[in-house]
């Protein structure tokens, strides 16, 4: 049988599905979180030293490096496990223990990762969080403790996976600087589910704090938003009036519609990320098949009323973005055309004054033609009669006649030449 050749890169496509698996964790146990970002160029980062960062860690515990070029790893590391990813903006680093501190959602779980190790990361944190996951079959002593370790007012709690588990938070940042997240599973509920569960939770804390840095980019442009509007609307004021000057007030408009461009591109990352992001967050939640716990709100309730109207203004400033630009540009579009319309005229103008300069430059080069026909006939007159004067004598013929004849015939002569000159030069 013939040997089937394989496309290129057929098995690291496939294998890209199953690349991040879902920890494997059994209740009770813990785990710490934490994501870190570069505040600029991201997308141009050096994953090198995200790597170099991983690896520093992994050494510490003798483990085998991975992959180069990888941007996942899951392995352990001690008495812990490690789950590793690298992303478009940031990376995230997630340690799994088993059991639970004593006290809940403290200082000694985030720990885990070395101290100095965390000052060493090439970027800043964008979230931490600590996740508590118990076991408990009685989801009727949970109102007591979700009291105890959440603000609840901001609490969001719902059972989860047709009720074989509860996930509760505030997404508050605590006094040690991380996220709380709880998670509490009946006995039925499988390892790996357990493992996912807490994966999800993880990525809606993620997704929803990286989505939110579209509302700070928002902010930021807001006030200058509002001042190039009121550029824009003087501006048309400007093209209505008479007394305006178009080129000075072209000119103005270019700067403005320059400057909503530069915006634009320096935004739509941003502001596409956002949208990326706030899609991922709803998607996670929804894959939790979430149900009411008593009568508190959900976590895709919570979103609702605090995450979406972050996400809505981040979708009004690109809309308002977008139309001013569009706006600035159809009044450039209009600004042009007048200013095209004053320079034809003007340029009619200019044409009829070069016509009529043109013809009065005719009219005088005919006029100096003639009195050069006259100038050239009265020596030409002059000379012929001095030559021919002895003969005229000899004839007896007057003086005056014989000139008088001699010029009729000299100026037709010097009449035809010059038109014949003319001819041949036009």
């Amino acid at each position: 049988m013939a040997k089937i050749r394989d496309y290129e890169g057929r098995y690291q496509l496939a294998n890209e599905l199953h690349a991040r698996p879902f920890p494997v964790l059994t209740a009770p146990c813990r785990a710490a979180f934490v994501a870190f970002k570069q505040p600029v160029n991201v997308a141009e980062r050096d994953r090198e030293a995200d790597r170099a960062h991983l690896i520093a860690l992994l050494e510490r515990h003798g483990v085998d490096h991975p992959q180069p070029e990888a941007t996942h790893y899951f392995g352990k590391i001690g008495r812990h496990h490690l789950k590793w990813e690298s992303h478009t903006e940031f990376v995230t680093y997630t340690i799994f223990e088993d059991g639970v501190a004593e006290v809940p959602f403290s200082a000694e779980t985030f720990e885990m990762f070395p101290p100095d190790w965390i000052a060493d990361a090439p970027g800043d944190r964008i979230t931490s969080a600590l996740v508590r996951v118990e076991m408990t079959d009685d989801y009727d002593a949970l109102p007591r403790k979700l009291e105890e370790w959440f603000v609840p007012e901001s609490l969001a709690a719902s059972r989860v996976l047709d009720g074989e588990g509860v996930v509760a938070g505030d997404f508050r940042i605590d006094a040690g600087g991380h996220v709380r997240l709880a998670l509490f599973v009946r006995s039925e509920m499988g390892r790996r589910r357990i493992g996912r569960v807490v994966q999800r939770m993880c990525e809606i804390e993620t997704y929803k704090t990286v989505a939110m840095l579209g509302l700070m980019e928002s902010r930021k442009l807001g006030p200058r938003l509002e001042e190039i509007d009121g550029e824009l609307i003087g501006l048309m004021d400007e093209m209505q009036s008479n007394d305006a000057k178009a080129d000075t007030t072209l000119q103005h408009l270019l700067g403005v519609s320059a400057e909503l461009e530069t915006s634009l591109a320096q935004t739509s990352f941003r502001f596409g990320a956002t949208r990326a992001y706030a899609q991922l967050v709803n998607q996670r939640i929804e894959v939790l098949r979430e149900q009411r716990l008593g009568g508190r709100q959900t976590l895709m309730e919570f979103m609702k009323r605090r995450f979406d109207p972050a996400m809505r203004t981040v979708e009004a400033t690109e809309a308002r973005l977008n139309a001013m630009a569009d706006r600035a540009e159809r009044a450039g579009n209009l600004l042009r055309t007048r200013v095209d319309v004053e320079r034809s005229a003007q340029n009619q103008k200019l044409l009829a004054s070069m016509d009529r300069r043109a013809d009065l430059q005719l009219r005088l080069q005919r006029t100096v033609e003639g009195l050069s026909v006259v100038a050239i006939t009265y020596y030409a007159v002059n000379l012929a009669s001095y030559l021919a004067d002895p003969f005229f004598k000899e004839l007896g013929l007057p003086s005056t006649a014989a000139k008088a004849g001699l010029t009729v015939i000299v100026l037709a002569i010097v009449w035809g030449v010059l038109r014949r000159l003319q001819r041949s030069v036009e």
